[in-house]
């Protein structure tokens, strides 16, 4: 869904979204202060220090040197710049305005960015606490347990509950540990599997976008991205059919890909973007964006609105993830002490009704 895709090449290589946006900044500032392309992408070559850029910049170099635009270029690397991305440099070649083209491209490239950070700063506490308690509890059902089996059945006292329901899950741990890990490790390369397989993906990115809290992040995420790809698209130059067009390959989510061609086949049929939306199979496009868009196109500034949408979505986001972290914060300590506290409790109980039954 970003303006570029993260390849995978041979080997397993990786090219990061930073590494594709600082190519584009600097590209845009060599290219305004007087320098060719092929200079520049000369000057990009020498100082990326990843090898498989490199090969790209160097094949890039290589088309441009045997008469090729830039555009056709870039073109053949469509894991690395997908249409979008391409059809904004057709746009700026054709236009003698290249250079502004880039520099506008890094710009909205270097706020998606800062939106992805958002994003995983305001989730990475959160999920970094439940994957230490997943390593503990892990931890504690095969390595501390177990050992508990033997103590606990060799003391002459009445277990309480929780310690035997806590016996249990040692034996089970004891016999089944590793099978049990596995199996899990399994389930999960399966569930990833099955989300991005095509004719299950759909029902996935629908479900995604209907659980509750997180479901709206999604929602907002989606548009904001929506919004900042077509109003970039337009701003550039290009007709609202076909941004419609590019937006519906890049859109990686099933749901608002349908809502994408939906909407391309009704403006190629003469009618507006705001009468297409007011129709209610749009369930998951807010009447606030469909009533700006009304007035970016009554007031010929589709563009402008469109990008004021995308920033006004990223701050919903940023705000949803900020309210979801102080949120999901007490309930994850909780939970967590809840859990400490019956394992404790299950230990010390026993222990406690043995000293006690000595004394007397």
């Amino acid at each position: 869904m970003k303006l570029f895709a993260q390849i995978q090449i041979p080997l397993f290589s990786q090219i990061s979204f930073l590494e594709t946006l600082l190519f584009t900044k600097h590209l845009s500032i060599m290219l305004k202060s007087g320098i060719t392309v092929l200079e520049a992408l000369d000057i990009l070559e020498k100082q990326t220090k990843s090898d498989a850029f490199r090969k790209i910049l160097i094949a890039i170099s290589s088309d441009i040197k045997n008469g090729q635009s830039l555009t056709i270029a870039l073109g053949k690397h469509p894991k690395v710049f997908n249409s979008l991305y391409v059809s904004l440099i057709e746009v700026g070649e054709q236009s003698g305005k290249l250079d502004e083209n880039l520099a506008f491209l890094a710009l909205q490239l270097s706020k998606e960015h800062a939106f992805s950070q958002k994003i995983k700063g305001a989730l990475a506490y959160p999920v970094i606490v439940l994957i230490a308690a997943l390593i503990v509890g892990l931890g504690v059902g095969i390595f501390v347990l177990p050992k508990l089996i033997s103590l606990f059945n060799g003391l002459d006292v009445q277990l309480p509950l929780s310690t035997q329901i806590l016996l249990e899950v040692a034996t089970v741990m004891q016999n089944y540990g590793i099978v049990i890990i596995i199996g899990v490790i399994i389930l999960v390369i399966l569930f990833r599997l099955l989300i991005t397989t095509p004719k299950t993906k759909p029902f996935f990115d629908r479900v995604l976008l209907s659980i509750p809290l997180f479901g709206g992040i999604a929602q907002n995420s989606q548009l904001a991205i929506l919004c900042r790809s077509l109003g970039i698209m337009i701003l550039s130059g290009l007709p609202i059919t076909q941004a419609l067009e590019i937006e519906s390959k890049v859109t990686t989510n099933c749901v608002y890909q349908g809502y994408i061609e939906n909407l391309l086949v009704s403006v190629t049929k003469g009618q507006s973007l705001s009468n297409e939306l007011d129709k209610s199979k749009y369930k998951m496009i807010p009447l606030i964006a469909a009533k700006m868009i009304a007035v970016g196109e009554e007031t010929g500034k589709l563009d402008e609105t469109l990008l004021y949408l995308a920033d006004f979505f990223e701050e919903a986001v940023d705000d949803a993830t900020k309210n979801i972290t102080t949120t999901l914060e007490p309930i994850m300590l909780l939970v967590i002490g809840l859990f400490v506290a019956f394992i404790a409790f299950s230990i010390i109980t026993p222990i406690y009704s043995l000293t006690g039954s000595i004394q007397k």
